[in-house]
């Protein structure tokens, strides 16, 4: 592990010298562009994410992506948690569904590590490459998911008349979106956008789609992140941009509202609607119900230090326990949900300060953080620990942190007149579509 850039480590400068090094590093950014893209491509088996994943994480080992000092706490919570997870499941092994659920937590742990290799350095020119891809990705499967609540189409997915396009959760996919809104969002608020009418085009498909996905959890997601997003970016921007944030707002109230008008006046649009603004359903009710089930496991836990085990909650209540932290405990015991909650707490704590202190990174981690965050609060009502995207965000998180400490190091050494480490990118400033 180190804090510098790659291009100064003796066997990654000799590996330089290599003619193929170029043509090597180029198609490992097309790899990792694929593998953020296909992130939505749930409903296949095995995925095409899956296929661009592994190709992408060799070519960017042998090219020389290192773990920065600064990541290690993220780590170290996150092999607490997944470790947890194993030693959990020893009873159980010969069961094969928990053994695959918990064999996939590895596999989003070792993607999650790679993240957090690859952000560490170019920062900027990475984090921003990873924001593109997404935005692709979630374009494309807000146009499925849109296609899929208006046609049959055999293919894509529909749940209980909810769209859920190419993800099999109509919640998932509401919840996926939402970094891609933000990405859209703070570039019209800032005037950063190169192309506003498109990103306005764009942007009204995925809160279109948002809508359709019928999701409780997706919708306050939506409303809470920009709410956050927009503050940070008002208390840190100066005056002439608070003007222009406090003008798009107001414009963008109007607009929201007439589209959501004009949606609920579409065939039984407003009737589900009416069914699902509703705090609570049915399922969600009684002793049995999911927050019943919830809060009659927590003594039960409590008593067990070894939890349930992977994927048990089921066989004691019969449902899923639609809730993170209570999963953690019971699928990890004591120290499966000490560390989950221990990585949310520290990255929580990671992120208000990259989104609050001035640095090269301000901009991209008051898109992504605010995302990621609100995932950890959707937690507390659905399982994400299985969510691709939360490892991508997670591994942006801590990624933009090292590219911090890493700037921060050319700082100091600049200003004691000692030459700096590169920072690659530091002062990357792109632009959103």
């Amino acid at each position: 592990m180190s804090g510098r850039d790659p291009t100064t480590a003796p066997e990654v400068s000799r590996l330089r010298t290599l003619p193929a090094r170029k043509v090597l590093e180029t198609a490992g950014y097309l790899l990792f562009a694929l593998f953020i893209f296909f992130t939505c491509f749930t409903f296949l088996r095995p995925s095409p994410y899956d296929f661009a994943a592994i190709p992408a994480i060799v070519v960017w080992l042998v090219l020389g992506v290192r773990l920065h000092r600064s990541s290690v706490p993220f780590v170290a919570l996150l092999l607490v948690y997944k470790v947890s997870l194993v030693l959990a499941l020893v009873p159980y092994f010969a069961e094969p569904l928990p053994t695959t659920w918990t064999l996939q937590s590895l596999y989003l742990m070792v993607t999650a590590i790679f993240f957090v290799m690859f952000f560490a350095h170019e920062t900027g020119r990475r984090v921003e490459l990873t924001l593109k891809a997404y935005l692709a990705s979630c374009v494309f499967a807000a146009l499925a998911g849109i296609l899929s609540y208006f046609k049959d189409t055999g293919v894509l997915f529909v749940m209980d008349g909810r769209a859920a396009g190419v993800f099999e959760d109509p919640n998932v996919l509401g919840s996926f979106l939402v970094l891609g809104v933000l990405l859209l969002l703070r570039g019209l608020l800032t005037g950063e956008s190169r192309r506003p009418v498109l990103s306005t085009a764009l942007l009204l498909i995925l809160v279109t789609c948002i809508f359709l996905s019928f999701s409780r959890g997706s919708w306050g997601a939506l409303l809470l992140g920009i709410a956050v997003m927009t503050a940070m970016t008002f208390v840190t921007s100066q005056s002439r941009v608070r003007r222009r944030i406090v003008a798009f707002a107001m414009l963008g109230v109007v607009a929201v509202t007439l589209l959501l008008a004009g949606l609920l006046s579409v065939g039984d649009v407003g009737e589900r609607f009416a069914d699902r603004a509703q705090l609570t359903q049915s399922y969600d009710e009684g002793v049995t119900g999911r927050f019943g089930n919830q809060l009659r496991s927590i003594p039960m836990l409590i008593e067990r230090p070894e939890g349930f085990g992977p994927l048990r909650f089921r066989l004691v209540f019969g449902l899923e326990p639609h809730n993170s932290y209570i999963g953690g405990f019971a699928n990890g015991g004591w120290t499966g949900g000490l560390g989950f909650i221990g990585l949310v707490l520290l990255t929580t704590f990671v992120g208000f300060r990259l989104c609050f202190t001035p640095s090269p990174y301000q901009r991209q981690a008051q898109i992504v953080f605010p995302a990621l965050l609100m995932f950890f609060l959707q937690a507390f009502q659905i399982d994400i620990d299985h969510w691709r995207h939360v490892y991508i965000m997670l591994g942006m998180v801590w990624g933009l942190e090292a590219g911090r400490w890493r700037w921060m190091a050319a700082s100091a050494a600049r200003s004691t007149h000692l030459p700096p480490a590169p920072v690659h990118a530091s002062s990357f400033q792109p632009r959103t579509a």
